[in-house]
């Protein structure tokens, strides 16, 4: 008989390995998980201030970045800034509910599990439209008041 090469074969089952090497999996797994709950909290307060469900940040934050759209949009055509300026405004509410909704998935999650980015896009899409519609027919029906009330009146 011939002499066979003997090959020295590696455990690669899950399970199995030096402790240092589970040790380090489970380090990096840890690390992964607190980066994606991190990042997942900072898109949800970011969308949080974007979003219509917080009552003072209109003022801080969507106005400014609504009158910046609307003078963007102006500058093609100078009778653009008012419904740019509206767009823009509609624009920072839906991002704001998206990002919230993106970074509630990181942190609530606890499974990697494969996203669909075109699906959570389209039900965050229409989840924003469904509670701008909902708004406007309470505002249409005078359930809410959407008239601001002067300082000093």
């Amino acid at each position: 008989m011939t002499n066979l090469p003997i090959f020295r074969q590696e455990s690669s089952v899950a399970g199995e390995g030096t402790p240092q090497q589970l040790q380090s999996a489970a380090l990096g797994d840890w690390k992964q998980n607190t980066f994606k709950k991190l990042r997942g909290g900072f898109f949800l307060v970011l969308g949080y201030l974007l979003s219509p469900l917080c009552w003072w940040n209109d003022l801080l934050f969507n106005l400014p970045i609504a009158y910046g759209f609307g003078y963007i949009c102006s500058l093609f055509y100078p009778k653009l800034l008012l419904p740019g300026s509206i767009i823009g405004y509609w624009l920072s509410n839906i991002i704001g509910i998206l990002l919230m909704q993106f970074g509630a998935m990181d942190v609530l999650q606890n499974q990697s599990k494969e996203r669909n980015l075109k699906k959570e896009l389209l039900s965050g899409v229409v989840t924003s439209t469904i509670y701008t519609l909902v708004i406007l027919a309470l505002v249409q029906l005078k359930i809410i008041d959407a008239a601001v009330p002067l300082l000093g009146s």
